[in-house]
């Protein structure tokens, strides 16, 4: 039996478990400029679909509790590029107005002498998420993980 590749494969939407949905809708309609493109509940099952230009990109789902837990296999982090690095600082200065939680201190670069990087963070449940440019961060000090890849090591 001959097995046939995709020939042409990309991401499709992120699903993500949240403990309080109205919240979560909250921050990532803020801080990523999201429209909800739909919302439902059917007893106690809630979810919303959030997306930009028609593309779905979350859909949220209110069935966990607790704190999105790291050291767990399962999901590392959600990484979302820009199209600049002033981008990268609107989104960080968003951020700082919601009081996030960042795993380094401001936009840093993606590795030691790099010019892509961005800013690492948390959303309301602890899901790790990451707002990048592909260039324009080569000023902007010291990678936090030297050589190693600093989205991998937060």
């Amino acid at each position: 039996m001959t097995t046939v590749a995709p020939t042409a494969l990309k991401t499709g939407h992120v699903g993500l478990n949240v403990t309080d949905l109205a919240r979560s809708v909250a921050f990532y309609r803020e801080v990523l400029g999201l429209d909800v493109f739909s919302e439902g509940r059917d007893g106690d099952r809630e979810w919303a679909f959030l997306g930009r230009d028609g593309a779905l990109l979350i859909t949220l789902w209110k069935q966990s509790t607790g704190r999105f837990e790291t050291a767990s296999p399962g999901l590392h982090h959600l990484s979302f590029e820009v199209d600049s690095i002033d981008q990268v600082r609107a989104v960080e200065q968003t951020l700082r107005g919601l009081g996030a939680d960042f795993h380094y201190d401001g936009v840093v670069p993606h590795s030691e002498g790099g010019d892509s990087g961005g800013v690492f963070f948390t959303d309301p449940d602890g899901i790790r998420l990451e707002v990048f440019a592909t260039s324009g961060v080569a000023d902007a000090g010291d990678a936090p993980s030297g050589e190693a890849p600093t989205c991998g090591f937060f």
